[in-house]
């Protein structure tokens, strides 16, 4: 007749010298009790504690101790079933060590594009040109009205558009003593723009004149 009680006295001693304190594996702590008919009938367990497993990882080591169990009938089989967990808790601290490391990856590529992008600032183009152009003239018929307004206040003279070019020889000088006069300063990072040779014109466009691109007729 087998001796249950001797059986599970000696693995237990056997245990208790391979893990003199409670098993605990990365987060977790298992719990085995011995049935009256162990180890011809599988001991009860149960996951005593455990923190950053996710359910699939529990659903996962429970499956894994039916199967241990199942297999290893007739033979003490705790330090088998312990060590069949320990193995998987491994695993598994190797595929979150993977996620992490892959995560840290994405995120210094992504730093990385963030700083080449913030380096080379926004390149050109023709669509982005004209938005800021026509931004910009606004801007400059603005401070025309103001400068127009503040001068009728004045008491002087309304000045037509050729009076302002005759005065100061060029409208793009006019515009800057605008610009200066009213205390604004418009800031152009010439490197932002592609040479010419790198837009895209569409030459076949009939109407298309390379001459009259930017200006305005008064």
């Amino acid at each position: 007749m087998t001796d249950y009680a001797e059986e599970q006295r000696n693995e237990l001693e056997a245990i208790e010298s391979i893990y003199p304190d409670s098993f605990t594996a990365v987060d977790a702590t298992f719990k085995f009790t011995y049935v009256e008919k162990y180890p011809d009938e599988p001991p009860l367990w149960e996951i005593h504690s455990q923190e950053n497993l996710e359910d699939s990882d529990v659903e996962d080591i429970l499956a894994l101790l039916q199967q241990q169990a199942e297999e290893n009938l007739g033979m003490v089989m705790i330090f088998t079933l312990v060590t069949a967990v320990q193995e998987k808790l491994n695993e598994i601290v190797d595929m979150m060590k993977n996620r992490r490391e892959e995560e840290k990856r994405r995120k210094e590529k992504e730093a990385e594009e963030a700083e080449k992008v913030a380096f080379q600032g926004t390149v050109v183009t023709i669509e982005n040109f004209l938005a800021w152009k026509a931004k910009f003239e606004l801007e400059i018929a603005e401070l025309r009205r103001k400068r127009q307004k503040e001068e009728e206040q004045a008491g002087k003279p309304k000045l037509t558009g050729k009076q302002l070019f005759e005065r100061d020889h060029n409208l793009d000088t006019s515009d800057i003593q605008f610009l200066e006069d009213a205390g604004n300063n418009v800031e152009v990072d010439e490197s932002l723009f592609q040479e010419i040779d790198d837009l895209d014109l569409d030459e076949d466009d009939p109407d298309f004149d390379p001459l009259d691109m930017g200006s305005d007729e008064d």
